[in-house]
């Protein structure tokens, strides 16, 4: 095997163990005051894209049915360990982003933490996700954006090949915003804002922005 995939791999393997840790601290600081808002959203059918390994779930209201996509393999064996621990059901799925494998229409709630970052096409991605949902559907998202300020966004251009190499694809410096913006949405809400502190090397994934999306047409 190629000595490039065999250090992706092992990028993406060490990456998936180092996540699950970091995600556990994120989720009892800044993530308690996030995840009511973006998963505590859902209403109906919901997909989440590019679960990780699992920690929004127990976010999402009871009354939801669930269905999630991770792309990457090590990502995937973690989440299905964290899933058997729920008293509750969830159909998961290996899938990227860009190739979802369920027909229009089909969700009534889109959901993604973290994920624009990491996927290969931003408007692909944002292409499925208008098309599986329902007419007056729902996509709330969560994700690390670039700087507006030139000086963050330079230092983020210098460290995203490294990042991305050993951080599961992730770069960090994409302006997300305005994907979402020009996807084709009927309705857009986005706040700004910086819940991390600016030290290294959480610096380089902040500022966050947080908001929803909203396929044109009535909901059923």
């Amino acid at each position: 095997m190629p000595e490039r995939i065999l250090t992706e791999e092992k990028g993406h393997r060490c990456f998936a163990g180092f996540y699950d840790r970091l995600s556990r601290r994120a989720e009892s600081t800044f993530m308690r005051e996030v995840r009511p808002r973006v998963q505590g959203a859902a209403r109906g059918r919901t997909l989440e894209i590019g679960l990780g390994t699992g920690a929004g779930l127990p976010y999402y209201p009871a009354d939801v049915t669930l269905v999630a996509v991770e792309p990457d393999p090590y990502m995937f064996k973690k989440a299905r360990d964290n899933i058997a621990d729920l008293k509750r059901e969830v159909e998961l799925q290996q899938a990227p982003a860009e190739d979802l494998p369920f027909p229009g229409e089909s969700f009534d709630t889109v959901v993604t933490t973290l994920v624009l970052c990491s996927v290969t096409s931003q408007m692909k991605a944002l292409g499925e996700i208008k098309r599986v949902l329902k007419p007056g559907g729902r996509y709330h998202f969560y994700e690390h954006v670039r700087y507006r300020n030139p000086i963050g966004g330079f230092a983020q251009d210098l460290v995203r090949p490294i990042w991305s190499q050993f951080g599961g694809g992730c770069s960090p410096n994409r302006r997300t915003w305005e994907a979402i913006e020009q996807a084709g949405f009927d309705e857009v809400s986005i706040e700004h804002e910086s819940p991390i502190p600016p030290i290294p090397p959480l610096c380089f994934v902040r500022p966050h922005i947080i908001g929803f999306a909203r396929k044109a047409g009535e909901s059923s």
